[in-house]
């Protein structure tokens, strides 16, 4: 017999398998060829974020993912034409992230995506019971810190 501690770790999972299954059957990824789950929340941070400088360093710390894997996707995007590096004024060793006309094109899809699985996590909550939630999940991830 599992412990609730054991549970909720398969949970957690269970939970990422689904989120993974969703994206890969979402509608901006049908839309185009090779866009992933991670794609699609690199473009909703940067559609978030517009009107600010963003940079790889800023999608590693938001998502806590390794520099060669957040390198490897954007390349995948720059490839695609959603994204492109632009440099900036006041520091020539940096790139921000820029949408291009065809990331633009699918800002609607990725809303509706974004709308639907925030529906999905939060559908039967409380606003109370979220705030407590994401703070569970804050203290769970700096456990590993």
């Amino acid at each position: 017999m599992q412990t609730e501690r054991e549970e909720m770790c398969f949970e957690f999972m269970a939970l990422g398998n689904t989120l993974r299954r969703h994206y890969e059957n979402s509608s901006g990824i049908r839309y185009v060829d090779k866009y992933t789950g991670s794609n699609q929340w690199i473009l909703a941070y940067l559609l978030k974020n517009q009107g600010h400088d963003v940079f790889q360093k800023d999608i590693e710390e938001t998502f806590l993912v390794r520099s060669s894997t957040v390198s490897k996707a954007l390349k995948l995007m720059e490839k695609k034409e959603l994204i492109k590096r632009e440099s900036v004024q006041y520091d020539a060793r940096l790139k921000k992230l820029v949408l291009t006309p065809k990331a633009y094109e699918l800002s609607e899809i990725i809303e509706d995506d974004m709308k639907e699985i925030l529906q999905k996590l939060t559908g039967g909550l409380t606003e109370e019971q979220i705030s407590q939630f994401s703070e569970i999940l804050k203290t769970i991830r700096k456990n590993f810190d």
